[in-house]
């Protein structure tokens, strides 16, 4: 079997670094990789939301399996695409993907279908937004839209900051037309953590719990990122809150989905807030997390080409899940100034130091090969995921890793997993 991996990033370079682990896979591509995808995988040199190319080299290769990463090509419709063409593809359809495109469709959807969830309000003007806010007062969230990255969330403590993020958003338009429209919703207190499960519109498979951290510094301090770590399980997500999340979040999302004669066939990642004991749905994304894939698939004993093969073809309810008994853990090195404008083309080094490790994985996000040299090309570099016979020990072994690993400007979280430590 050949299997494409669409996505340059650590989650696809996950995801590549499983399958090929499958008897069942011959080779594996993926358009456009990064310096680490290209040591297990031919690496295709077309962008990741370039539909028809993709498409076009699915036909000439005889792909069997498509396994898309990111969210651009999923919102933008190349489910569909490949499903006229009847080539065999892993996510939702343009329908489905709405959940994670607009915010604004994902809150209407919860509403709509009894999923419990924030209060909130959308605008499309300014002025009407900033009046909203200051009668609603802070702390207070404002939210792009769109598209952005995983940075369109500002959680504002005062009303001063909520108004520069809305004029950011709107008027700067710092997302571009992503910020078309804002969500403006009430501030959560709790815990956030990631919920996913893999579904073929019927079956539902819950993945390994994991929490992810956004802020970029120690404390859940400053900007939010596309992530800056992650591990699994989560604690706070034991049997009786998995019980409560499938019952009073999954289930009518699944019936939401079927009434709205959506074609999901792939991962659904729910970010809940867990409020005194009962879980608020955050947001939706339509793929694996970033970096949440990464400790996931670390810990999973099962075939992922089984699974994902099972989920694209409607027939998941044959396919049984096993994990391992370890704890997993991934701490993001990012470039200096990220998750703001960074330098690109600064030299890694250390690396070689994992080629034969068995219990860490430096998976990488934003590299590329310049005269056989591996440089940073993006702002979080490397996910460096090891296991532990439990969540300190996954912790312990990932840092020590890093030791060995140097680049300029090199800036990382040294707090991960600590929530989860504290409740050991």
């Amino acid at each position: 079997m050949k299997v494409l991996v669409i996505g340059g990033g650590g989650r696809e370079h996950a995801l590549a670094w499983k399958l090929r682990q499958s008897k069942k896979v011959d080779k594996v591509y993926c358009a456009p990789g990064n310096a680490g995808i290209s040591d297990i995988a031919e690496c295709v040199d077309i962008k990741a939301d370039d539909i028809d190319a993709l498409l076009d080299f699915v036909k000439y290769n005889w792909i069997d399996l498509t396994v898309v990463g990111p969210e651009v090509p999923l919102t933008a419709g190349i489910v569909d695409a490949f499903i006229k063409e009847e080539r065999r593809i892993c996510g939702p359809d343009m329908a489905g993907a709405q959940l994670e495109g607009s915010k604004i469709y994902a809150k209407d959807f919860m509403k709509k279908y009894g999923i419990p969830t924030a209060e909130y309000k959308s605008f499309s003007s300014f002025q009407q937004a900033e009046e909203y806010v200051r009668l609603k007062g802070a702390p207070i969230v404002v939210k792009a839209d769109g598209l952005a990255a995983g940075k369109g969330v500002i959680v504002a403590d005062t009303v001063d900051e909520a108004v520069d993020a809305l004029r950011s958003i709107m008027t700067d338009r710092v997302f571009g037309d992503a910020g078309n429209r804002v969500i403006v919703e009430q501030c959560l207190k709790g815990e956030e953590v990631s919920f996913m499960i893999l579904t073929d519109g019927e079956t539902v498979v819950p993945l390994a719990t994991s929490q992810d951290h956004k802020q970029i510094f120690d404390g859940d301090r400053g900007p939010n990122t596309g992530g800056m770590g992650a591990y699994s399980p989560a604690p706070i997500l034991d049997e009786a809150m998995r019980k409560v999340v499938m019952e009073t979040v999954i289930a009518p999302m699944m019936n939401g989905l079927a009434r709205e004669r959506m074609n999901f066939r792939g991962v659904i990642y729910v970010g809940l807030m867990i409020c005194e004991g009962k879980p608020s749905v955050l947001e939706y994304n339509c793929r694996f997390g970033d970096p949440e894939a990464q400790p996931i698939l670390m810990r999973l004993d099962s075939d992922l080409f089984d699974l994902l093969q099972a989920t694209a073809e409607g027939r998941l309810k044959e396919v049984t899940v096993t994990w391992k008994a370890e704890s997993a853990i991934c701490v993001v090195l990012a470039s200096k100034g990220y998750p703001g404008s960074y330098e690109k083309g600064v030299p890694i080094k250390g690396l070689d130091s994992f080629r034969d490790d068995k219990e860490v994985v430096v998976f990488h996000a934003g590299t590329r090969l310049n005269n056989d040299y591996v440089v940073t090309s993006g702002g979080r570099v490397l996910g460096v995921t090891a296991l532990g016979k439990d969540i300190e020990t996954a912790k312990e072994n990932a840092y020590k890793a890093i030791d060995k690993i140097h680049f300029d400007g090199m800036q990382y979280r040294n707090d991960i997993a600590d929530k989860a430590i504290k409740k050991q």
